[in-house]
């Protein structure tokens, strides 16, 4: 945001009336040091990074870095745009994992693939988790423990 010509006059009076004007050429003098310092440290910094990338150095497009390109709503944009896939790649494969070790254990199954001898009849073709198992008839000599929902 830019500051209106008004506002610079209501500054600068607030600064004459702040310091007044027996100082005012002092700290004119020490802001025009200061600025002139902050240049020398600027353009050594260029230098020292100039020699240290070489010529790769004049290649490099510096207005792309300039933080007054950057549109929030522009990047949120673009964001929003990219294929769900490419944002959700690595997570998607263990979500998947998760939910295949889920549905093996929903039914039975050891989490390397093998079910326990004799259960092939009691997998009904759920695709969800249930802490607990539905008995079928005849299966009261080997009970399951139930999970007890208040106990953990």
């Amino acid at each position: 945001m830019i500051m209106d010509w008004s506002e610079w006059v209501v500054v600068f009076v607030l600064i004459m009336v702040i310091i007044g004007p027996q100082r005012m050429p002092e700290y004119a003098a020490k802001l025009a040091r200061g600025i002139r310092h902050f240049r020398v440290m600027a353009d050594g910094a260029r230098a020292q990074l100039k020699e240290q990338m070489g010529p790769e150095f004049d290649e490099i497009n510096w207005r792309q870095y300039d933080p007054r390109l950057y549109d929030p709503r522009k990047i949120v944009k673009d964001a929003l745009r990219e294929p769900i896939s490419t944002a959700w790649g690595p997570v998607g494969a263990e979500l998947e994992s998760v939910r295949s070790s889920t549905r093996q254990l929903a039914h039975g199954e050891d989490l390397t693939g093998h079910l326990p001898p004799g259960d092939d009849e009691h997998h009904s073709g759920e695709d969800y988790a249930s802490p607990r198992r539905q008995l079928v008839h005849g299966d009261d000599e080997h009970p399951h423990t139930p999970f007890d929902l208040e106990a953990t």
